[in-house]
């Protein structure tokens, strides 16, 4: 009988409609202040040096196991970046997002966006643990930049948004292991 109260009090204590992930709670389903629903696409821990970095979430309003489409597919997008380590310096972010760019974007379209991706670059500071980045990507307006719960700014242009999310879902993507589990969604 304890066992049955046991299984009953833990499954009441995680929500329904979220997963967790390294003891952050994942949600399944988000809706944005506009009243859209976004759905988990997918979620990861990203690692490097056997150093757990931070957690990956994307959501999208259409979810689906191609990169091609998510990337491609206009609508509503979040990707979530939940840090996990103790501090991430400025510098190595900026030149994660510039060889994330660079490696997964032709060339011609990465000098098309470098004003941009120098907008973006500027907005960040030092992430520490248990902060999170979001960049939330809204149509006809562009990608909103939040850290550590603050906006930072706006940058503009799909083609902005589908060169970002290529860093995590392209040909060379941040992690290999990692895009797979952005890419979980199961019709």
């Amino acid at each position: 009988m304890r066992f049955f109260v046991l299984c009953f009090l833990l499954c009441c204590s995680v929500p329904a409609n979220a997963k967790e992930i390294a003891g952050v709670m994942v949600q399944e389903t988000l809706q944005t202040e506009d009243g859209i629903q976004l759905h988990l696409n997918g979620a990861g821990i990203r690692s490097k040096f056997f150093f757990d970095i931070y957690i990956a979430e994307l959501y999208f309003e259409h979810p689906s196991s191609v990169a091609g489409e998510v990337i491609e597919k206009d609508g509503r997008k979040r990707v979530v970046m939940h840090f996990l380590y103790d501090k991430v310096e400025k510098e190595k972010l900026i030149a994660g997002w510039d060889e994330g760019f660079s490696g997964n974007t032709p060339a011609e379209e990465v000098v098309k966006l470098q004003e941009r991706i120098n907008q973006f670059n500027a907005m960040f500071v030092d992430a520490k643990k248990g902060e999170s980045i979001v960049l939330d990507y809204i149509p006809a307006q562009g990608t909103v930049v939040t850290i550590a719960k603050e906006e930072k700014g706006i940058i503009s242009g799909k083609d902005f948004n589908d060169a970002l999310l290529r860093i995590w879902l392209g040909e060379k993507p941040v992690n290999k292991g990692l895009k797979e589990q952005l890419l979980s969604y199961n019709k």
